[in-house]
């Protein structure tokens, strides 16, 4: 099972559970931060992440964490639940497709700009605008750098992408070309 498999049917699970509790955000917001406390605690991920850690040392270590970041019940619950069914290395993207789905109830779209370098703030206004234009919804713009594109911008909403990238021009160029 893939990540975004996996980390789709927990959110989906998680929203409706935050949703019956009336807790969506602050189940949302608990999540993220557990999340970005794992990603960037090598520490926390080789203890939790190693075979050789027995159950009840994780867990203590989860009800640590869990304190110390002051998480809810429901967010408490969900650690112990992915660290029983040995699914913590999910986190990080369960938290993003929970906060993803909170968005979209929330009449939120997502999209990823992707660009070569830094481009000034009005561009991504610019960016943002026309495609709000286009859904009629809200837009919440992730940047990206890749530095293989080369130049261009590459925008991802949904399943929709809009490729303006040097390199698949080039590609498509190269292609063109080429004989069969």
């Amino acid at each position: 099972m893939t990540a975004n498999v996996v980390a789709r049917r927990y959110a989906k699970a998680l929203l409706s559970l935050g949703i019956e509790t009336g807790e969506l955000e602050r189940l949302t917001r608990e999540l993220k931060t557990a999340a970005q406390t794992y990603s960037e605690s090598t520490e926390l991920r080789a203890a939790l992440d190693n075979p050789t850690v027995a159950h009840p040392q994780k867990r203590a270590i989860l009800d640590e964490v869990a304190t110390a970041l002051s998480l809810g019940a429901t967010a408490r619950h969900t650690l112990f639940l992915l660290n029983d069914r040995r699914r913590l290395r999910f986190l990080p993207s369960i938290a993003e497709a929970l906060a993803d789905l909170s968005d979209i109830r929330h009449g939120l779209v997502h999209a990823e700009v992707v660009v070569a370098r830094p481009l000034a703030d009005e561009f991504y206004t610019k960016v943002k605008a026309e495609l709000e234009r286009l859904t009629g919804r809200t837009i919440v713009l992730r940047r990206r750098e890749d530095p293989d594109l080369h130049a261009g911008v590459v925008v991802r909403l949904g399943d929709t992408i809009y490729d303006g990238s040097l390199k698949t021009r080039l590609t498509s160029l190269t292609n063109s070309l080429m004989p069969n």
